[in-house]
C-alpha cells in the first residue's frame, strides 16, 4: 500500500501525530509577534499559513478518526504522545489570538468556545488514560517535555479571554473570571508537571535520546504564562481582574526571569545530545516544539515590556523574535522537503 502516493499519504494520515498542531502555534505566535513590530507583509503570511495548517490539520484528524480509529485511539494511552493533543487546544487559542489582532473578535470568542470545550474533555480524559490509569508503576518513569503542553493549552484558554474581555461588554465578568482561573490552574499545572519530570530525571537514567525537543516546552509554558498575564493585566476593570491585577503581575516578571534562565539549560542540552553524543535530529513533527518556545518567549516579551513599563524585556522580546523567525523558517522548510521525500516522490526500488 506504502508504494504509491495514495498509499504513503494514508499512512501518514495513520501515523500523525497528535501534537502536529503546533505548527499552527508556532506559525500564529510568531505573526502576532510581527504585526506587534509593525512587519505586516511577514505577519500576513504566517497568519495564512497558521490558518491553512490549522484546516488542514482539522481534516487530516477527522479522517484519522474515521478510517484509523484504533491508532487515534490508542495515542490517548500513549505518555510520549497522549499529551499531544493540547496542541490543538493551543493551536486554536494561538489562531484566535491572532484574529484578534485584526479585530475578528467574534470569530475570536467561537474558537474560544471551541477550545474551551477541549480543554475541559482533554484536561480529565489525557492525563488518566496516558498517565493515571496505566497499570504500570511509577507514573513518573513516563513524565517526559510533552506533558508541560497541558499547561500552555490552559494559558492559551487564559490569553484569548484576556484578549477579547474589553470588546464583550456583556460578558466581561465571565471572561475575567475565566482568564484569572486558567491562568491559576496553568501555574498549579506547570508546578506539578515540572516535580513529575524532575523526579523523572532523578530516578531514572537519563540517556541523550531522551532530551527530546519538546523539552523546550518547559520554557514555552512559562512564556505563554508571561503572556497572559500580561494581557490580564491590561484588561478592562472587571472585579475578578482588580483583585488579581497586581499579584499577576509581578509573578509574571518572576516567570520571565524564569524562562529566560532555562534557555541557555535547553541549548546545553541540546548540545550535549546532538554534538558531543552525535544523536541526529531527523524531521519529526515534535520539531515546532521547539520554534513555538522560541517564538512564545518573544512575544511574552514584548507584551511584558509593554504591561509592565519594561522597555528592556521588551528589547529582548524584539530581538529574540528574529531567531524564531528563522528558526520557522528552517522548520518549514526541513518539513516540506521531508513531506516530498517520505509522500510525493515515488518510492525507488
Amino acid at each position: 500500500m506504502v508504494d504509491t502516493v495514495s498509499g504513503r499519504a494514508q499512512e501518514a494520515v495513520r501515523t500523525l501525530n497528535p501534537g502536529y498542531f503546533a505548527l499552527v502555534m508556532a506559525s500564529g505566535i510568531i505573526s502576532i509577534g510581527m504585526r506587534l513590530n509593525g512587519f505586516h507583509v511577514f505577519s500576513v503570511v504566517l497568519l495564512t499559513v497558521c490558518a491553512m495548517a490549522f484546516v488542514v490539520l482539522i481534516v487530516l484528524t477527522v479522517w484519522r478518526i474515521v478510517v484509523y480509529r484504533n491508532d487515534f485511539t490508542n495515542d490517548f494511552t500513549d505518555p510520549a504522545r497522549g499529551f499531544g493533543f493540547f496542541t490543538f487546544v493551543a493551536g486554536t487559542n494561538v489562531l484566535a489570538t491572532r484574529l484578534s489582532v485584526d479585530d475578528f473578535h467574534l470569530a475570536a470568542a467561537v474558537l474560544l468556545v471551541i477550545s474551551f470545550v477541549a480543554w475541559l474533555f482533554l484536561g480529565y480524559v489525557v492525563p488518566w488514560t496516558s498517565a493515571l490509569g496505566r497499570a504500570e508503576r511509577p507514573v513518573t518513569r513516563y513524565a517526559n517535555g510533552t506533558w508541560f503542553i497541558w499547561v500552555v493549552a490552559s494559558q492559551s484558554v487564559a490569553t484569548v479571554a484576556a484578549t477579547i474581555e474589553p470588546e464583550f461588554d456583556s460578558a466581561r465578568r465571565e471572561l475575567a473570571l475565566l482568564a484569572v482561573i486558567s491562568w491559576s490552574v496553568g501555574i498549579i499545572l506547570y508546578v506539578a508537571v515540572g516535580v513529575l519530570v524532575s523526579i523523572r530525571m532523578l530516578t531514572f537514567a537519563l540517556a541523550p535520546e531522551d532530551l527530546t525537543p519538546p523539552y523546550w516546552v518547559s520554557m514555552g509554558a512559562l512564556a505563554i504564562t508571561v503572556l497572559a498575564g500580561a494581557r490580564i493585566v491590561e484588561m478592562a476593570d472587571a472585579p475578578m481582574v482588580a483583585a488579581t491585577r497586581g499579584l499577576i503581575a509581578g509573578l509574571a516578571v518572576v516567570f520571565w526571569a524564569f524562562a529566560t534562565w532555562l534557555i541557555p539549560v535547553l541549548v546545553a542540552a541540546g548540545w550535549w545530545r546532538h554534538v558531543i553524543h552525535r544523536v541526529p535530529l531527523p524531521w519529526d513533527a515534535t520539531i515546532w516544539s521547539v520554534i513555538f518556545p522560541l517564538g512564545m518567549y518573544a512575544v511574552a516579551g514584548i507584551y511584558l515590556g509593554q504591561a509592565d513599563s519594561l522597555p528592556v524585556v521588551g528589547h529582548i522580546g524584539s530581538a529574540e523574535l528574529w531567531v524564531a523567525f528563522v528558526a520557522w523558517v528552517v522548520a518549514a522548510v526541513s518539513m516540506l522537503v521531508h513531506l516530498w521525500r517520505s509522500i510525493v516522490r515515488p518510492a525507488t526500488g
